[in-house]
């Protein structure tokens, strides 16, 4: 309804703002304060800092930016503990790590999109050949951090045989993506990052209750 115009912006920041001050209501009140605070530092992260700041400002929007959006496993940690341990900070590094070769390869095969929205994502900016040399360099930094929980004892090996087939399987769609560019490949290795990230957090889930 907004995208289409149905809905004003001061009606929609009006909504945004009820949400925000009821949910951060409820965490206050029945989570504990520091969910609260967290979770209304990532919703103005979010909200204002990458949508209205970043995103039509810098490149590297999405790195920045993903840190919104790795920040489910801190909150979800802060509201059962009350605290922020390494262990969520790990995971939070996981996701943050993800978020940019995931859009990346989704703004690859959708450049003209972008280009016509004025946005400056990477490949409108800096071309499609750095975009993939910065798509497979990131698949390497993420393997490594998706070792990080069965090194730090969070997990067992199911975990780690699951991040290394997951990891390899990443970086080698990153590999022939940037070797030997299509808009078909860039497809295949967005749709494998979302089955990497999601078996990932499934994998993890798996290994504590059935290792």
């Amino acid at each position: 309804p907004t995208a289409r115009g149905d809905l004003g912006n001061p009606l929609t920041l009006a909504f945004s703002a009820g949400l925000c001050a009821v949910g951060s209501a409820i965490l206050y009140l029945w989570v504990n304060p520091l969910t609260m605070w967290l979770t209304f530092a990532t919703f103005v992260g979010y909200a204002v800092v990458y949508t209205v700041i970043l995103k039509p400002l810098t490149p590297q929007n999405i790195v920045i930016g993903g840190a919104s959006g790795a920040m489910p496993p801190v909150l979800g940690w802060a509201a059962m503990t009350g605290s922020v341990s390494p262990e969520a900070l790990i995971l939070f590094l996981i996701i943050f790590l993800w978020t940019p070769p995931h859009f990346w390869a989704l703004a690859l095969y959708r450049v003209e999109d972008y280009r016509k929205s004025g946005l400056p994502m990477l490949p409108v900016t800096h071309g499609n050949e750095f975009t993939r040399l910065q798509v497979f360099l990131y698949t390497l930094v993420l393997f490594a951090a998706c070792l990080m929980p069965f090194v730090f004892k969070m997990s067992g090996w199911l975990y780690l045989a699951a991040a290394m087939v997951l990891s390899i399987g990443f970086s080698g769609h990153a590999w022939l993506l940037w070797r030997n560019y299509s808009d078909a490949l860039a497809r295949k290795t967005f749709r494998f990052s979302l089955i990497h990230l999601s078996a990932l957090f499934a994998a993890l889930l798996l290994d504590h209750y059935l290792v």
